[in-house]
């Protein structure tokens, strides 16, 4: 069984799809023999994973964002000669897939339709073409959690049957991090107090500004003592949110991008870590946080339940007041801290590389198999 992958994600700035595209490919090749997975525009070979950057140099970038398209076109039947002998192509960004091959692709998320004011909208209409080109002509379907098979169902109605559920996997050095990396990425990004941490992309679904207010509505010995620090790119987050970002009221630091090898130190080294989002086909920084045994504050909400299960506390996202009232009770309780790192290292072991990797060559050989 031959199996060709979309990666045209490794090739842009991205978070959660680019994150989840570079683990799953590295522990596929692990697991399979040479030649059984390729990637399309032919990127076999990359690097350290880099939300930021390319994982090719600029010109070689654009080449291959201009093969993505020409294969695009509509009627463009290049990819049937490129791609001759594969039994299986899973799409990403390619609307115009070879005919000649099974065709998977996995669902990340509906809130381009649920929520769609929370996305640019060449984005939402980017998404529902994908959708219409190639998520209803799929044979088989890989959804990132139940919440998110049920949306796609609902709001595409997609057979169910098509949909296998197949959680992310969370990076092995988030298992177990020593103290000398949570000692080494502290110091090195000047966390030298007790810190409430969040992770993620500054865009709206995130609903950061819940957590500010929350933050500033802890009592003043709570804020002289713990620091909320949020980290993540800016993306495309509302001016007053950057605003409050970059000109931060005491006892808030907004550190930016963090790279990749830093992060797990950093959450270790979280007293709590809050994911206050609106909604999320999985939640990566919430999985990584339980991994890393950090106590976590989380949305009662999409799949986040799901993710979490007993090992979080949860909240209305919308709600300022059950947020506060969860970071005190959380942080003048080192016993409930503890008992929830426990049950997070627990849970966070169905979130491995190596079982998604094992679902998911799995599915391709089931999908195969109906040739």
């Amino acid at each position: 069984m031959r199996v060709c992958i979309d990666a045209v994600p490794l090739l842009v700035r991205s978070a959660g799809v680019k994150n989840h595209l570079y683990h799953w490919i590295v522990h596929l090749k692990r697991i399979t023999s040479d030649g059984a997975i390729s990637l399309f525009p032919f990127l076999n070979r990359f690097g350290e994973l880099d939300h930021e950057h390319s994982q090719t140099g600029p010109l070689s970038t654009l080449a291959r964002l201009a093969l993505l398209h020409v294969v695009n076109l509509p009627g463009n039947a290049s990819l049937d000669w490129l791609l001759r002998g594969v039994d299986v192509f899973h799409a990403c960004k390619v609307i115009n897939p070879p005919r000649g091959a099974r065709l998977t692709a996995t669902l990340h998320d509906m809130t381009c339709w649920l929520m769609p004011d929370v996305h640019l909208p060449e984005n939402v209409e980017a998404e529902k073409r994908f959708a219409a080109l190639v998520l209803r002509k799929a044979s088989g379907l890989i959804a990132v959690s139940e919440n998110t098979r049920c949306d796609a169902a609902r709001v595409l109605g997609l057979d169910p049957a098509r949909i296998q559920v197949i959680y992310h996997g969370v990076p092995e050095s988030y298992f177990g991090v020593a103290p000398e990396a949570v000692l080494q990425a502290t110091h090195k990004h000047n966390l030298l107090r007790p810190y409430i941490l969040f992770v993620g992309t500054v865009e709206p679904r995130k609903n950061l500004p819940v957590l500010l207010d929350a933050y500033a509505a802890l009592p003043a010995a709570l804020r002289e003592h713990f620091e909320l620090v949020i980290t993540g790119p800016i993306g495309w987050a509302g001016e007053e949110t950057i605003a409050r970002l970059h000109s931060p009221d005491p006892g808030i630091r907004y550190l930016g991008y963090i790279p990749e090898p830093d992060l797990p130190g950093i959450f270790a080294g979280a007293t709590v870590f809050t994911y206050p989002s609106l909604y999320e086909g999985f939640g990566f920084p919430l999985a990584q946080a339980m991994a890393a045994g950090v106590p976590a504050i989380t949305s009662g909400v999409s799949s986040l339940p799901e993710v979490a299960g007993d090992a979080a506390i949860l909240v209305d996202p919308r709600s300022t007041q059950e947020m506060t009232a969860a970071l005190e009770r959380l942080l003048l309780s080192p016993a409930l801290r503890t008992e929830l790192a426990r049950r997070a290292r627990q849970r966070a072991e169905r979130y491995r590389w190596e079982i998604c990797a094992r679902q998911s060559l799995k599915f391709f050989e089931q999908v195969a198999g109906a040739l």
